[in-house]
């Protein structure tokens, strides 16, 4: 059979060779780009099941819904884990109306007070015993029909026969009328207050231990969380000379000072004096002088929290000083930025802060000891979420301790 004539169309064995090897070269060609991105999503998965089981296995008790946020948000996915809260808060959002089943709840004072001796109170001048704050007066409910003894204060602590800290319960506001809020009184004439850094947060370097051990365990009072991760707090963290990230003139500050007090205000700016044992900032002050900051009635994105935006009622938490220097703490389950300012500001605070936010980072526990070196929790609201062992095993947030004076 004779050759084609060069400049024809007919195809020759030549050709079909040529289209034969092209075919083979992209078909190994497709199988290798193929292995690759098989490889490549291998070791995406192997990484990211090495990096989310590290996650979950880290030393704590955070929930696993927690951890799995955690680490969202640590590698940009911050945005689906908004997007699941919002869905989430959708469902569970806090309904409106209604009251509160079983009414205001009964707590028994506990701490180290000798047996058959009731609590007293001794203000300052008192020779019979040890001089003590004035006990609060009685906060006025924000609803028209209170429940029996809400805003009324209860014993909560009690230190060489002297109560501590009292607790109140009362409605967060006329709406969310089957919820209550948590407001505990705390006189540092009885009580010290002392920062304890977390694993993870604030990071390192690691300031103190990370959570209850020793003559800490045997003597605590009682815990509660401190403020949001420093990433998302515009603050810092300093303590015992150590900086894990720099203060933040005007900033609002817990202060903790040498001899166990506590002052709640911007920061100053400089370099903590010797006084001085701890700086913890988070966003800026709610309450300043007596007058709430006008960002309370008009919230801003980045000024109280990214959760769900910040008119949303979630769980909060928050921190006061009274004119008399007596503490106050605010907990609930049902609080925009405005009635945690509202809260903080009837209990008394002429400078108050707001600490940490959602269930998985709030809470007040109380602790007795039934024998030497043990500590046991006592939740003082029963919906609140944290696991009770929280501060007794190593913790991944920075938290406070109260302990007797």
């Amino acid at each position: 059979m004779p050759w084609p004539r060069r400049g024809t169309n007919h195809p020759t064995e030549r050709d079909g060779l040529c289209r034969l090897l092209g075919h083979a070269w992209r078909n190994r060609t497709v199988r290798i780009a193929r292995r690759i991105l098989a490889g490549a999503l291998v070791l995406v998965l192997a990484w990211c099941s090495w990096s989310i089981g590290g996650a979950l296995t880290a030393p704590g008790t955070d929930p696993t819904a927690a951890r799995l946020a955690e680490w969202g948000r640590h590698h940009y996915l911050g945005w689906a884990v908004t997007d699941l809260e919002r869905v989430v808060y959708a469902i569970h959002k806090p309904r409106v109306g209604g009251t509160v089943p079983g009414g205001v709840p009964t707590v028994a004072g506990i701490g180290p007070s000798s047996p058959g001796h009731s609590p007293k109170d001794h203000h300052s001048g008192d020779p019979t015993g040890p001089r003590t704050a004035r006990p609060p007066a009685p906060i006025d409910p924000l609803v028209t029909n209170p429940l029996p003894h809400e805003g009324q204060w209860q014993d909560l602590l009690n230190v060489n026969q002297a109560t501590a800290a009292r607790v109140a319960y009362l409605r967060p506001d006329a709406s969310h009328t089957s919820y209550l809020a948590d407001v505990i009184w705390m006189d540092p004439h009885l009580v010290k207050f002392t920062l304890f850094p977390g694993i993870r947060y604030p990071g390192q370097p690691l300031t103190g231990p990370s959570h209850l051990t020793g003559s800490a365990r045997s003597q605590v009072l009682a815990t509660f969380n401190s403020g949001f991760q420093l990433k998302d707090s515009n603050g810092g963290f300093w303590q015992r000379g150590k900086t894990v990230q720099h203060l933040v003139t005007g900033a609002a500050s817990m202060i903790f000072t040498t001899d166990g007090r506590m002052r709640i205000e911007p920061w100053p700016g400089g370099t903590p004096g010797p006084h001085i044992a701890a700086v913890r900032q988070n966003l800026t002050m709610m309450i300043r002088n007596g007058h709430q900051s006008p960002l309370v009635a008009h919230p801003q994105h980045n000024t109280w929290g990214a959760t769900l935006g910040n008119s949303a009622y979630v769980w909060r938490s928050g921190i006061g000083i009274r004119p008399d220097g007596t503490v106050v703490f605010v907990l609930g389950p049902a609080l925009n930025i405005q009635t945690l300012a509202n809260l903080l500001h009837r209990a008394g605070a002429v400078n108050a802060m707001e600490l940490d936010i959602n269930p998985a980072w709030t809470d007040y526990f109380t602790y007795t000891h039934p024998s030497a070196g043990i500590a046991t929790p006592h939740r003082i609201d029963s919906d609140t979420q944290p696991n009770l062992y929280r501060y007794l095993k190593p913790c991944s947030r920075d938290f406070v301790g109260v302990f007797p004076r």
